[in-house]
């Protein structure tokens, strides 16, 4: 099921920023190689998640959901001097390509990635005032990773939240299925979260985007 009309994305690509050429390779090279390629960002929402990085000039960046790299690398791309961000990605699997990638940019440097169980390692690190967290992982426990970062974000950090509008599902009433119905309850939760401000935007699978007061 697709949300948007191909023609509507061509447009916006075109009138949007170029995706740098280490991202241009990133892409085409996980489309060639891993399955799923469409888990990656992409060019538009990446270039979205780097403008809204370079808006915020952050210091600590915290993603769940490396998979190749893209969307940490754009993320990058608005560090303040000195930054830094923290990616985490359950399958060790991706290593290789994933510091392959990392190692065709300018921010490779500033990437730190942990591999393991999210919550695990969530618990190990002391982050403290995050600018910004960026949660691509399993899906199920959005909500989870959400109560356990939200206190570490400072007041003004954003918590960015990708998919939630699942495909079109979550305002098809026909669609009941377990990942849909999670994906509901999760926009309910945060909706009434007086903690934050909030607004999905319309891009790709959806992105919620949080501010934390």
């Amino acid at each position: 099921m697709e949300i948007f009309n191909p023609s509507l994305i061509n447009y916006l690509e075109n009138h949007t920023d170029n995706e740098p050429e280490a991202l241009k390779k990133i892409n085409r090279n996980t489309h060639l190689k891993v399955l799923k390629p469409n888990m990656l960002s992409g060019h538009y929402q990446g270039r979205l998640l780097s403008m809204l990085s370079k808006m915020m000039q952050p210091k600590l960046i915290v993603e769940l959901g490396t998979y190749t790299g893209y969307s940490a690398i754009c993320l990058a791309e608005g560090l303040a001097e000195g930054g830094i961000l923290h990616t985490i990605e359950v399958n060790h699997e991706m290593e290789e390509m994933i510091n392959s990638h990392l190692k065709l940019t300018n921010v490779e440097k500033k990437i730190n990635v942990h591999f393991g169980a999210a919550e695990q390692i969530i618990a190990q690190n002391n982050w403290q005032n995050i600018d910004i967290v960026f949660i691509d992982a399993d899906k199920k426990n959005n909500f989870t990773y959400f109560e356990l970062l939200i206190d570490k974000v400072r007041s003004g950090g954003l918590l960015i939240i990708d998919n939630v509008l699942w495909k079109g599902k979550v305002y098809d009433a026909h669609q009941n299925d377990a990942d849909t119905e999670s994906f509901r309850k999760l926009n309910e939760q945060i909706a009434v979260d007086t903690r934050v401000e909030k607004l999905i935007l319309p891009v790709r699978d959806g992105l919620l985007l949080i501010r934390k007061k």
